[in-house]
């Protein structure tokens, strides 16, 4: 079953759904900027690249949105600089 990014408004946060567990990123909104403040995967999905899929899918969503990150989470702040692919996104 393929993996789908999902924009949990509501909860603030952009799921990814694998095996029955839920890994997140959650975010604060400012207009178009999203602060990225939290990055969760389950133990049960650790180690199979689960957490950089997940930064990477919700980096495309934002970036075929138009808004931009302020990666206040550490994980995703290093991913980001490992993939310097999403400079462009980084609100200044």
């Amino acid at each position: 079953m393929p993996e789908t990014l999902t924009d949990n408004a509501a909860a603030q946060r952009f799921e990814l759904a694998v095996d029955g567990a839920m890994a997140y990123i959650g975010y604060r909104r400012s207009g178009s900027v999203l602060y990225l403040d939290h990055a969760e995967v389950p133990a049960q999905l650790g180690g199979r690249g689960l957490g950089t899929r997940l930064v990477r899918a919700t980096l495309e969503l934002v970036r075929s949105r138009g808004e931009r990150v302020v990666p206040v989470c550490s994980f995703v702040r290093a991913t980001m600089e490992r993939h310097r692919e999403y400079d462009d996104l980084r609100a200044p």
